[in-house]
């Protein structure tokens, strides 16, 4: 069990049912029916759109002679690596920000990276400190180097276009 879940630990168990059942020559169908489960619970599993339980995780087991626990233990592992990447959102912690600070915008649907620059130069025109070492815990150094020294560059680019025009 252990190099199972090592080989596939992060991958939903969906898609290592279909590769068992595609090893063992047994449809997704004739399988469900098989464990007494709606043939559609099990194709929504296969394809990853629906969460494997416990109970249904032992009963598949059971069937296709697994160690005890290793689905369930892929469906955890997947749940993990599903709530680490939402925390990894790369979304500030917006508890520390006011709301009053982005007036103009709904704060919850800010892009926090394609609108990097703009945040960074208005939390640091008009941010508290926390709000400041907020924006520099969440973006990179260099990032906020790059977005600070942008409104002392773009004037010149601009002038510099025109003159060329």
């Amino acid at each position: 069990m252990r190099t199972l879940i090592e080989k596939y630990k992060g991958i939903h168990p969906g898609i290592i049912l279909v590769r068992l059942l595609s090893q063992k020559g047994i449809s997704q169908r004739p399988f469900a029916l098989s464990i007494a489960e709606h043939p559609q619970t099990i194709n929504a599993i296969t394809k990853g759109r629906r969460k494997l339980n416990t109970a249904l995780a032992l009963k598949i087991e059971k069937k296709l002679n697994l160690e005890e626990g290793t689905l369930a233990l892929l469906q955890t592992y997947f749940d993990i690596k599903e709530e680490k990447s939402k925390v990894e959102q790369n979304t500030p912690n917006l508890n520390l920000l006011r709301n009053s600070l982005f007036w103009d915008t709904d704060i919850s649907k800010i892009d926090w990276q394609n609108q990097s620059i703009a945040i960074i130069k208005r939390v640091f025109e008009r941010g508290n400190a926390s709000e400041k070492e907020e924006i520099k815990r969440f973006y990179n150094s260099e990032k906020i180097k790059e977005a600070l020294s942008e409104g002392i560059r773009k004037p010149y680019t601009v002038y510099k276009n025109k003159e060329n025009a």
